[in-house]
């Protein structure tokens, strides 16, 4: 294997995890000044997170079985270029059900393109070292909380949750579309095929067995309830933080204290 491009890929994954979930998870920074500066409720703004992540659990079944067709790279490169255009979109939403559905449908399917697809690629890449590998990639996305939050909120304090959002839009194309132009197919072992390149021998399981074999519940159910536990503090800390009269930049410290404890986990 190339020993030298494969780290190359890892620092790719990286950087286009802490983009594109930063830019998702943005949205608690920006829910109390688009509660006051639109009249829309708390609960309504909130209820689009909850669609994007629907959406990315749907959108991931779809997006993997692209990428196990053509590869990675058009499936991050296409969900870089629906998440720059989706946040865009929703910048300039008039109501609350439009900005629910574009930024719950649009940005939470595109987020999606990258972590399965760029998780199996970093995956393909590495025969050894490949759990430190992965651990790399999801610490990348574990630093959104301490850079892209950060920024979102000097931006919202300085121009405004429309303008803001639509900066981090433009943001997202600059730096994440060239990004996924990096990625590449994972070399084929020696007297391997394709379909051995992200495991320790030949796939002999469909998709339909997959699904009902006990690693993938217990995996499936473990992340669920993870998701279910934490997503609700971690949303809602910058907004009570605000709420209590904190600054906004002050209660985004908070979020990002949280991401960097989450760190300790990825590793």
């Amino acid at each position: 294997m190339n020993h030298s491009y494969r780290w190359v890929i890892v620092a790719v994954g990286g950087l286009l995890g802490c983009v594109a979930f930063g830019a998702m998870f943005s949205l608690p920074v920006f829910l109390r000044p688009m509660a006051q500066d639109t009249g829309w409720s708390v609960t309504g703004i909130s209820a689009a997170m909850t669609i994007a992540f629907l959406a990315m659990g749907v959108a991931s079944l779809g997006w993997g079985g692209l990428s196990d067709r053509y590869g990675a790279r058009p499936v991050v490169l296409g969900g870089s270029a629906v998440l720059a255009a989706s946040l865009a979109l929703a910048s300039q939403a008039s109501s609350l059900g439009e900005f629910q559905w574009v930024y719950g449908l649009l940005v939470g399917g595109a987020t999606a393109a990258i972590f399965a697809p760029m998780m199996a690629c970093v995956t393909g890449w590495f025969d050894t070292q490949r759990s430190l590998a992965v651990s790399l990639v999801s610490a990348g996305m574990g630093i959104a909380p301490m850079t892209m939050a950060p920024l979102a909120g000097w931006l919202v304090e300085a121009h405004g949750w429309r303008s803001a959002m639509l900066v981090i839009a433009g943001m997202v194309a600059v730096l994440m579309i060239p990004a996924s132009l990096l990625v590449r197919r994972p070399p084929v072992p020696e007297g391997g095929s394709a379909g051995e390149v992200a495991g320790d021998g030949p796939v002999d399981m469909t998709v339909d067995q997959a699904v009902r074999s006990r690693p993938f519940i217990l995996l499936m159910a473990a992340n669920f309830f993870c998701c279910a536990t934490h997503s609700g503090p971690i949303f809602h800390t910058v907004s009570y933080a605000m709420t209590c009269g904190i600054s906004t930049i002050a209660a985004v410290s908070i979020y990002g204290v949280e991401g960097l404890a989450g760190m300790f986990g990825r590793l």
